[in-house]
């Protein structure tokens, strides 16, 4: 059984993984947690949006109590999303907020805090999985077919250095949203 660290990393495993039958990423999922002997198990389940195949997932709750999102979890690596699936995330959210910052108005940055934070939390998720006086995170480590070939095609981009550049530019793009603030709430 799959076991997260949190909800929020369960959801982003349910999206990185589309339905087998057509492929889509389209799930209306229903939640629910169940005790199975000392676990807590978080089941999610509903049809896909496309072709109505059931769909479901169980994640073992581990035992820590998961940070606030969008961390996905605490000090320890990811046990089923690996460092490649966590750059695709990165970069792709990072990029996409990215445009959409150059293309609003400083007084409406606000409103793309969450998705840039999510980028945030994604980037340093992948520092978990560099050990200990390491320079780069070990080719072990990439599990799923997306990460190894992320892997395969940049092998730089998982060393230390790149890393922490990644991580810093990104808490850097955050701290410029937070601020430029938000708008001052309407007292009517």
């Amino acid at each position: 059984m799959l076991t997260a660290r949190s909800s929020f990393e369960a959801h982003l495993y349910m999206d990185l993984h589309h339905c087998p039958s057509c492929g889509s990423g389209d799930f209306d999922r229903r939640h629910r947690l169940e005790q199975q002997g000392d676990d807590f198990v978080a089941v999610y389940e509903g049809a896909c949006g496309q072709c109505g195949t059931n769909r479901r997932f169980e994640f073992r709750m581990a035992e820590e109590v998961p940070p606030p999102p969008p961390a996905f979890g605490g000090a320890q690596p990811s046990q089923i999303i690996d460092p490649g699936e966590f750059e695709e995330v990165a970069f792709r959210i990072s990029e996409s907020a990215g445009i959409q910052l150059l293309n609003t108005p400083k007084s409406e940055r606000y409103k793309l805090r969450d998705a840039v934070a999510y980028a945030v939390s994604a980037f340093e998720e992948m520092l978990k999985f560099l050990p200990p006086g390491e320079d780069a995170i070990p080719a072990s480590a990439f599990t799923s077919e997306v990460g190894k070939a992320r892997y395969r095609r940049e092998p730089r981009n998982f060393g230390r250095r790149m890393l922490e550049m990644n991580v810093q530019q990104a808490r850097e793009v955050l701290a410029d949203v937070d601020r430029a603030g938000r708008p001052p709430h309407d007292s009517n």
